[in-house]
């Protein structure tokens, strides 16, 4: 097998670990010896053990005299577990081909200077472009301080999401739902409005068969603290992690009922649109979020997309149409010059059922 396939084969690992391993990136690792592969790891979940570390485990003796792809720098520092640059002289890998450089400051080249003191042969850059997609909101924390985000919206063609009665079930068919919950399972948290919160009463979880543990923290952007306390983002709040972003000046009686139910607060400063969602992010990178996953509503996509914190979009689109009466899933922007528009270039599509999924990436 070739270096591209091995590599290639990291990268499906990587992705394994997606949802799983914030604050930490997650990464694949194979381990190849005489043409054939020794030992296989991805990051697991809490981002402990390391990718390298596993696929170590794995190999055990075999990895005497192999090659090791890793799709992220090997770490070089001591933390809760010793660095990963030390187990691999010490198994005796004899070359690595990392895929890029690891942004933490911790590690950020140290590694591979590591590696190379310790007379292994480095390569670098196989594979980069899609290890960089895989850890994007990974490496966006690290450059800036808040995590990545996926606005999903299920529309028609012509970008709607419910009747003008309301009436919404079902847009897209079972299979655009079951792919939705599998993007629930890949981020590190799914954020909704007030609006949608009270409109839907969802309960924001996984619901696939073999991952219905993988359920992702649960935000909602509640100014006003309106999420009534029977809701189901409530009621379960104690098994399933739920945070409510809300103004600091919220009256202590209703704040309490939330702290009492197992939601954690994130207080912020009201504005006169009543959170500042920039802040709100810089807030959940704080708490090591990397991954976050958006599924309304219409005014918090306007909101986040107004502001460009829009970074990935899936676009579930449905082969109907509603027409001008419709609800829109995106609410007005505010724009007046098509300059000022958000504008994304296209990822994949893929049919998906009878639908089509569409991922995009924000322009830069």
């Amino acid at each position: 097998m070739s270096d591209w396939q091995h590599m290639n084969a990291a990268l499906t690992l990587a992705r394994r670990a997606l949802g799983l391993t914030a604050p930490n990136p997650a990464v694949g690792c194979v381990i190849a010896k005489d043409g054939r592969v020794v030992g296989r790891g991805w990051t697991q979940p809490g981002g402990r053990p390391h990718a390298e570390t596993e696929a170590l485990d794995r190999a055990g003796t075999l990895a005497d005299g192999a090659t090791l792809y890793a799709t992220l720098e090997p770490c070089s520092h001591h933390g809760a577990t010793p660095p990963c640059t030390d187990a691999i002289v010490a198994a005796g890998i004899v070359r690595v081909v990392a895929a890029m450089e690891d942004p933490d400051p911790r590690v950020r080249g140290s590694g591979f200077a590591r590696l190379r003191a310790a007379g292994i042969a480095l390569e670098i850059g196989l594979g980069a472009k899609a290890a960089a997609e895989i850890n994007a909101g990974f490496l966006l924390r690290a450059a800036s301080g808040r995590p990545l985000l996926t606005l999903k919206l299920a529309s028609t063609l012509d970008g709607k999401i419910a009747m003008a009665s309301g009436e919404s079930r079902w847009i897209t068919g079972e299979p655009a739902r079951r792919r939705a919950h599998l993007l629930r399972a890949r981020h590190d948290a799914v954020m909704i409005g007030i609006g949608t919160a009270i409109a839907d009463d969802p309960d924001l979880t996984c619901r696939l068969p073999g991952i219905v543990k993988r359920h992702a923290r649960r935000i909602v952007i509640d100014p006003g603290l309106r999420l009534p306390l029977t809701s189901r983002l409530v009621v379960d709040a104690a098994q399933l992690p739920t945070w409510i972003i809300t103004r600091d000046s919220g009256d202590a009686a209703r704040q309490e009922g939330f702290r009492a139910a197992g939601v954690e607060l994130i207080e912020l400063p009201g504005t006169d649109d009543g959170i500042d969602l920039e802040v709100a992010l810089q807030a959940l990178g704080k708490r090591g979020l990397t991954r976050i996953l958006v599924e309304g509503g219409a005014r918090l996509a306007a909101g986040l997309l107004r502001r460009q914190l829009v970074d990935r979009l899936a676009w579930f689109h449905a082969p109907s149409a509603i027409g001008g009466d419709g609800i829109d899933a995106i609410a007005g922007l505010g724009q007046q010059e098509l300059a000022e528009i958000p504008r994304f270039e296209r990822l994949t599509v893929e049919p998906v059922g009878e639908d089509v999924l569409e991922t995009l990436r924000r322009s830069a």
